[in-house]
């Protein structure tokens, strides 16, 4: 099968528009080299020729799993262990103590929630969860029950298995790595230790849309909100917000382009603001 050449303006304009309506990214015409590279896969998973037909199936009803692989070869993921240290510190060390403190009266004391939005190949909610491994003894018996979302199924499919190259650990410190990973005997990959893994639930989520869950107490969002545009960073907010028990905490990245959307919340940090009581 021939190749089929770059996506003309047209085409790139249809699938734009197609990728903002269903996840709220709107890529860029810069993007165009990017999006037909990876578009072109899609035609070959699925034996189509050219552009125009692929629009025209993908379109078709009846296609949510196709639209999912599709969105799965068209947005970017890339994360890694501990990415900004300050807001894991923050989570270590000012978070789950007060947690803790804030619930200690209670004869029942349920777990403490904390959402991992957009979470990738998953390197953000297993740094949570080595931080709440880290904390067992000062949690005196509460639990941590981490969340990771992702539009990405390939991506969760990663996050579940929790195996990483050299690369991705280089950044652990090496007691940490040493406590958090197996390695395998070539030295090439790192395993999640099951302990760390039991602590996290990963799931299929558009942040567009409603998350099914109970609120959380704590929930990151970082390092995705900038491939959205002003209207879709507002919705997702909404019901991040919607998402937060009272106190909750949110936890956003430096370049998210959305600090003036949350007038709702109580500025607490740079990256960190909460719902009031």
């Amino acid at each position: 099968m021939i190749e089929p050449d770059k996506l003309t303006r047209e085409q790139f304009d249809l699938f734009r528009d197609f990728i903002y309506r269903h996840s709220g990214i709107r890529v860029e015409v810069s993007k165009i080299t990017l999006v037909t590279n990876r578009i072109r896969r899609r035609l070959k998973a699925n034996g189509l020729s050219d552009f125009d037909a692929y629009y025209r199936w993908l379109t078709t009803p009846g296609r949510e799993t196709e639209i999912a692989s599709f969105l799965d070869a068209v947005t970017t993921n890339e994360t890694s262990f501990f990415r900004t240290p300050q807001h894991f510190a923050w989570f270590q060390e000012e978070f789950l103590p007060e947690c803790v403190s804030r619930t200690a009266k209670l004869s029942v004391r349920p777990p403490i929630r904390v959402w991992s939005a957009a979470c990738s190949t998953g390197q953000e909610p297993y740094s949570l969860a080595m931080c709440a491994h880290e904390n067992t003894l000062r949690l005196a018996g509460r639990q941590v029950s981490i969340l990771g979302t992702d539009i990405s199924a390939d991506a969760l499919r990663e996050a579940r298995e929790g195996i990483y190259k050299q690369r991705a650990v280089e950044d652990v410190d090496p007691q940490r790595r040493a406590r958090c990973f197996r390695t395998s005997a070539d030295g090439e990959t790192y395993a999640i230790r099951p302990h760390l893994k039991e602590l996290i639930e990963f799931r299929h989520h558009n942040l567009m849309t409603p998350l099914r869950a109970q609120p959380f107490d704590c929930i990151f969002i970082r390092n995705v909100l900038i491939y959205f545009d002003r209207e879709s960073k507002q919705r997702v907010v909404e019901l991040l917000i919607q998402s937060l028990v009272r106190g909750g905490y949110l936890v956003v990245g430096p370049s998210e382009g959305i600090y003036d959307m949350l007038a709702p919340l109580v500025k607490k940090k740079t990256f960190l603001y909460q719902k009031p009581l």
